[in-house]
């Protein structure tokens, strides 16, 4: 099957194929999307508990467009693009989407937010610059099947502490702008065969959309002369940034920007835990590093997490638009190094 898509992609022009790509992250956040909503709706019918929902079926969902596509390279045995796309989606996260979120409105810093997650973000990117530094290998750096393991075992730990902050917070009556996401669930009425197969629709919408993105991104980067890894980064990383994009920029326009702080500092410890995590576990041999990434993917993850971590420490406890413009135009150069230098 993979190489009926791969043969059929083969033929179409350069551009037929960018279209293909645009269409396919279009499809992979849509289906993320619907399967997000069908199984918070199935979760409340069940009677789960709104805050559970909300630490857990919500802020996997919102990562599960990185997840499928770095998954689905690691086992197609591309690990630039795979670690690319986590990578990218860190640094999109914080630079891009906050950046114009702040441009364009006022957001709040939620301190308990800087408090809790804010801490594991930055471990977390650290972690991951960590275990990929090639000290076990000789050349380049491998994130080992077993670290990957252990990353996924990190995630449940987070997900039970995010879980008792809720509890916690519930309890003393203060909601961080993490958990104000739970007024928007709602339970969707209707049979729950259909709702079961709206949720088995949308898992196979983003496993195929997955399964026709990787090739054609292979294919137009060989025929441009850019990296695999360049465009996972960069273009892929985009567009499976989408959810957050949306969230955010939502949030800020109507007033609730704190959100937008709490949903990308979310989304960058489940890039490294989940997205990371899940794509080196499923390969034996691991996640091999490209030695590239040690020039400029990894850097400028360290350092658009530590600037950003220095702008939510302001009196203020705001970002403002200075803020975000400097964080935009941190992307921007990531971007302009991304082709020019990295190629």
């Amino acid at each position: 099957m993979d190489e009926l898509i791969y043969g059929l992609l083969d033929k179409f022009p350069t551009l037929v194929l960018v279209l293909v790509i645009a269409g396919m992250l279009v499809t992979l956040s849509k289906g993320a999307d619907m399967l997000v909503e069908e199984a918070v709706s199935l979760s409340l019918h069940w009677g789960i508990p709104k805050m559970v929902v909300g630490a857990t079926i919500v802020s996997l969902g919102t990562t599960l467009p990185e997840v499928t596509v770095s998954v689905m390279a690691a086992i197609k045995g591309n690990p630039d693009l795979a670690l690319g796309n986590s990578i990218g989606s860190i640094i999109a996260d914080t630079g891009l989407i906050l950046g114009i979120a702040a441009m364009i409105g006022v957001v709040p810093i939620d301190k308990m937010v800087v408090k809790r997650q804010g801490r594991i973000q930055l471990i977390a990117v650290i972690l991951l610059t960590l275990v990929s530094l090639p000290v076990l290998t000789s050349g380049n750096g491998r994130i080992f099947q077993v670290v990957g393991i252990a990353f996924i075992g990190l995630l449940i730990a987070y997900m039970v502490l995010s879980l008792k902050w809720a509890k916690k917070d519930a309890a003393a009556g203060t909601v961080s702008a993490e958990l104000e996401i739970d007024n928007e669930l709602t339970e969707q009425k209707g049979p729950q065969l259909i709702q079961l197969l709206k949720l088995a629709l949308a898992i196979a919408i983003v496993i195929a959309s997955s399964k026709f993105l990787i090739p054609a991104v292979e294919i137009s980067a060989i025929r441009v002369g850019i990296p695999q890894s360049i465009v996972a980064a960069t273009l892929i990383a985009f567009g499976t940034s989408l959810p957050e994009l949306i969230t955010s920029v939502t949030a800020v326009r109507k007033g609730h920007g704190e959100l937008a702080i709490g949903n990308i500092v979310g989304a960058d410890i489940l890039n490294v835990l989940f997205v990371t995590g899940a794509a080196a576990a499923v390969t034996k041999g691991g996640l091999e590093v490209p030695s590239s990434f040690y020039m400029l993917q990894f850097p400028a993850m360290v350092l658009i997490v530590v600037l950003f971590r220095v702008f939510c420490y302001n009196k203020k406890k705001v970002l403002n638009r200075a803020m975000g413009f400097v964080l935009f135009a941190f992307y921007i150069v990531y971007l302009v190094l991304s082709y020019t230098v990295m190629r």
